[in-house]
C-alpha cells in the first residue's frame, strides 16, 4: 500500500475538520454537514479507485481475462 494515500486522507480529514468547525462556529451546521459528507465522499472514492487497482493486479497476476 501507497503511504502517499494515507497521507492524502489525512489531508482530506484535517480540511474537513477545520471547514467543519469553522462553519459551526459561524451557525452554518447545514453547510457543515455538507462539507463533512463532501469529505466522505472524496476519501470513499479514493478507497475505491485502490480496491479497483487491487483488483485488475490480481486479475492480471492470475492472468483472468
Amino acid at each position: 500500500m501507497d503511504i502517499d494515500l494515507i497521507f492524502r486522507i489525512a489531508g482530506v480529514g484535517i480540511i474537513v475538520a477545520i471547514l467543519h468547525t469553522v462553519l459551526e462556529q459561524l451557525g452554518n451546521r447545514n453547510q457543515a454537514q455538507l462539507v463533512a459528507l463532501a469529505g466522505v465522499v472524496v476519501v470513499l472514492l479514493m478507497v475505491v479507485q485502490m480496491v479497483y487497482d487491487l483488483f485488475d493486479t490480481v486479475k492480471t497476476m492470475f492472468r483472468l481475462n
